[in-house]
């Protein structure tokens, strides 16, 4: 059932933007398979080495596991949680179709991550009803379609749309009405505003300011001293004050995969197993898009933790995992001896643009045709039977690697 407040009988029409967040969005995805572990702590994740949490259940998060957090506090905390093995490209998959839904109700999405995003319905009203019916409606499709849940967050700007959606979780839905966003600010810790973490809060607790009302009583010259240019914008936050609008996201950037080492390694073929793997996984995903990529980058993260990309342009936009592997060997072998072991290695695809039939150069050999068409079966394969079901031969056995990083940027905000 939705979370309510006694802010939730009072509609408001000019409350027109909505702040939509899977609850728990990786875990939901894997529950869809394992409805067996429905109402039980779960973690997704490695559960070995240096892994961190990429999403734990509400049941697990009651233990205090948070995502980003190491594996190994995480089970300290909830030892008889279940660990599942993510599954990116199921991910990717939910998280489209959790966007097309956002389409149906207004062009004015601004998707934030894989899981969450900004909309503008003020031009569906007409059609749908109030931003409070429009809300449900999302929820409800969300649930209805992909059975996972969604909360929202509905208020006159970006930043309190935000908050809402936040303060209702899981599966709830919070209006703030314009007249009392300031009076509903106002009882909140500082934390809630944006650019406010743990070290700037230390810095405002040293002056007494511990909530957002402490801030908006504040002159924002002090706050400037403070805060430097931040102080003003703190300060507007503080009084509900944030003009930027739902800008419509543009079309991904890149789309890539890394690894982290259970051990550090050092010699080439361990690593160029590694990018073959990540290749496939990258290539993947991008067919999943329509996408080709025209630049591929190599990430290396050495043993003291220091970081080296590399970039270079293809010959032609390609979505191969043949074609992004021999680019990035070629990266890797161009580095020359290298300073120190690697704890990670990725891949990342640059330059996207829209995969058409007629983009591909025509080759007298057609082998790079050939390595396509057998991609796209193993795709085929492997969306009817499971992901990895079937790969090269030269990555079957162990793997050295135990982490696959969140290839939607950081952890979200579930």
């Amino acid at each position: 059932m939705p979370v309510r407040s006694d802010l939730a009988g009072i509609e408001d029409a000019e409350c027109t933007i909505l702040h939509v967040d899977m609850d728990a969005f990786y875990v939901s995805v894997e529950l869809l398979s394992r409805p067996d572990l429905r109402g039980r702590a779960v973690i997704a994740g490695s559960p070995s080495g240096r892994s961190v949490v990429l999403s734990a259940s509400y049941e697990a998060r009651r233990f205090g596991v948070r995502s980003a957090m190491p594996m190994a506090t995480a089970m300290r905390l909830c030892p008889h949680a279940v660990i599942v093995e993510p599954h990116h490209d199921r991910y990717a998959e939910v998280s489209a179709s959790v966007m097309n839904i956002f389409g149906t109700i207004t062009p004015l999405v601004e998707q934030l991550s894989v899981d969450e995003a900004f909309l503008d319905v003020s031009g569906s009203l007409r059609r749908l009803g109030s931003p409070r019916t429009i809300g449900e409606l999302i929820r409800s499709t969300i649930h209805r379609e992909l059975g996972i849940t969604a909360s929202v967050g509905i208020a006159g700007t970006k930043f309190v749309a935000k908050i809402a959606s936040t303060r209702c979780k899981p599966d709830g839905l919070l209006l703030i009405p314009e007249a009392r966003t300031v009076e509903y600010l106002h009882t909140l810790p500082v934390s809630a505003l944006w650019g406010v973490g743990a070290r700037t809060q230390e810095v405002l607790a040293r002056l007494g300011i511990r909530t957002v009302e402490d801030v908006a009583r504040t002159p924002v010259s002090v706050l400037q001293r403070t805060l430097g240019a931040t102080g003003t914008q703190v300060h507007q936050l503080a009084w509900g004050k944030d003009p930027r609008p739902v800008t419509v996201s543009r079309q991904e950037k890149s789309i890539g995969a890394e690894e982290t080492f259970a051990a550090d390694v050092s010699d080439d073929d361990t690593l160029k197993a590694e990018l073959l793997r990540l290749a496939h996984r990258t290539a993947s995903r991008l067919r999943s898009a329509h996408l080709q990529a025209g630049g591929v980058s190599l990430k290396l993260r050495y043993a003291d933790f220091s970081t080296l990309t590399r970039s270079r342009r293809l010959p032609e936009p390609a979505d191969s995992a043949h074609a992004l592997y021999s680019a990035a060997t070629k990266l890797l072998e161009s580095l020359g001896e290298r300073p120190l072991s690697v704890r990670l290695i990725g891949i990342r695809t640059e330059r996207l643009e829209t995969a058409t039939g007629s983009s591909h150069q025509l080759t007298i050999d057609r082998q790079d045709d050939n390595w396509r068409l057998a991609e796209q079966a193993l795709d085929r394969v492997n969306g009817k039977f499971g992901a990895s079901m079937v790969m090269p031969a030269r990555l079957l056995g162990p793997r050295p690697s135990q982490q696959d990083k969140n290839p939607f940027g950081g952890p979200s905000n579930e």
